[in-house]
């Protein structure tokens, strides 16, 4: 925002100085430990104070913003949940508030973190060899080097598990060939974790290539209206050459994959929590500042009904994130858990945002009241790691024991006549 901006038309606070959070309505914070909210109160100082001034200038860019790299570093929560090897071994709570904490200020480093994290690493921690994590995940874990996540294929993206990427084996390793899309961090990542169809065994394996590898080419996708500072790139692999030793032992089919992103689903179900708590907190502040009819918004009982639809989904999503957390502990979380978390926060998330964008008014159009960003950024959030629609039904699997993903035999021969 200009100083001119800030100057001549000073009608409320922009999103640089970000306000204290009072979206904690039912105390959220009773239910953590101290260490819990030690990291809450850590990275929620750090986003307030380091990404809130600096962030709207690298969205309109849809430029990352490296410079905090080195501070986010410091934070010491890329790892996550990963015990030993420099990483922090954070409880499944503690990582899930330190990325919703982030999303509060910026989706878009939250994301940053997310994949490097809770993807990357943690395929490298939970399916690579002693040698594997030995190597890797310390340098990951001071963020000396970036990691992404390649699974999604132009033509496969929901149905991940048929995905046509290559790996053929040669003497003393593995040849790659084939595409992949929308690989958050990959026009920069120096660590690529890739998935590819023994074509041996047709079945899915893991591998771990370096940025600059002979054969690969990565092109960042552009012209994207939300999550604008993560670097979505397609990937193209030309026989690419991956030595024996940097295939993933772990991974010898598609379930194994599938556990990966059981794990990082339970995260990602915080991601729209924090962007929620964001816009809440936002339009909490404006609505008190900000008069029409020689009062503040907030008078007006029509504020002040929507402010509670949207405290009220706040509520609703902490209590449910909290829970499928604790289901993980326990060792008694599914899939369809997870997945029921994440689609229905992200659906609550929207209604919350799309409420914050009508409060807001004219200003709720603009980046420097974070209501515009956060509904941009929160669209491909509700789409990755799992559409609404395919989560929902892999609960509906669970409660019903019937899988609907693919069409029934009599349907795909009318479409093929079609």
């Amino acid at each position: 925002m200009s100083a001119f901006y800030i100057q001549a038309f000073p009608q409320a606070t922009p999103a640089s100085k970000f306000p204290p959070c009072v979206s904690d309505y039912f105390q959220l914070d009773a239910f953590l430990t101290p260490e819990e909210r030690s990291i809450r109160k850590k990275v929620r100082e750090f986003a307030e104070t380091e990404i809130a001034p600096i962030i709207v200038k690298y969205w309109e860019r849809a430029e990352f913003p490296f410079e905090l790299v080195p501070k986010l570093a410091n934070l010491k929560v890329s790892g996550a949940t990963i015990k030993g090897y420099g990483c922090p071994g954070l409880s499944i709570l503690g990582s899930a508030l330190a990325l919703a904490e982030v999303a509060r200020v910026d989706a878009s480093c939250s994301t940053f973190l997310l994949v490097h994290t809770c993807l990357a690493m943690l395929t490298i921690s939970m399916c690579g060899s002693e040698d594997q994590k030995t190597k890797y995940l310390p340098s990951l874990a001071r963020l000396d080097t970036i990691s992404c996540w390649a699974l999604t294929e132009p033509n496969f993206g929901s149905d991940a598990s048929s995905l046509n990427t290559t790996a053929t084996k040669v003497e003393g390793g593995w040849k790659l060939n084939g595409q992949k899309r929308w690989i958050g961090n990959s026009t920069f990542a120096d660590i690529l974790v890739v998935f590819a169809r023994n074509t041996t065994t047709n079945q899915i394996n893991g591998f771990i290539l370096k940025k600059g590898t002979p054969g690969l080419r990565v092109t960042k996708i552009e012209n994207k209206i939300g999550l604008r500072c993560v670097q979505n790139g397609d990937i193209l692999l030309k026989g690419v050459f991956v030595a024996n030793e940097d295939r993933l032992p772990g991974i010898d089919s598609f379930q194994d994959t599938s556990k990966v992103l059981a794990v990082s689903r339970v995260i990602v179900s915080w991601q729209p929590i924090g962007i929620a708590m964001g816009v809440y907190d936002i339009c909490h502040r404006y609505l008190q500042e900000r008069k029409q009819f020689g009062v503040s918004l907030n008078s007006f009982q029509i504020s002040q009904e929507k402010f509670a639809r949207m405290l009220g989904n706040i509520q609703a999503m902490n209590l449910m994130g909290w829970r499928l957390c604790k289901l993980y502990d326990d060792g008694k979380m599914t899939p369809g858990h997870a997945s029921l978390t994440k689609a229905w926060n992200t659906l609550k998330a929207r209604e919350v945002v799309s409420l914050g964008r009508e409060l807001l008014g004219g200003n709720g159009i603009l980046t420097d009241f974070l209501v515009a960003k956060a509904f941009c950024d929160l669209e491909p959030i509700y789409s990755y790691e799992g559409t609404y629609e395919v989560n929902s039904l892999v609960t509906g699997r669970e409660v019903t024991g019937i899988a609907s993903f693919k069409a029934p035999p009599a349907r795909k021969q009318l479409t093929a006549k079609l």
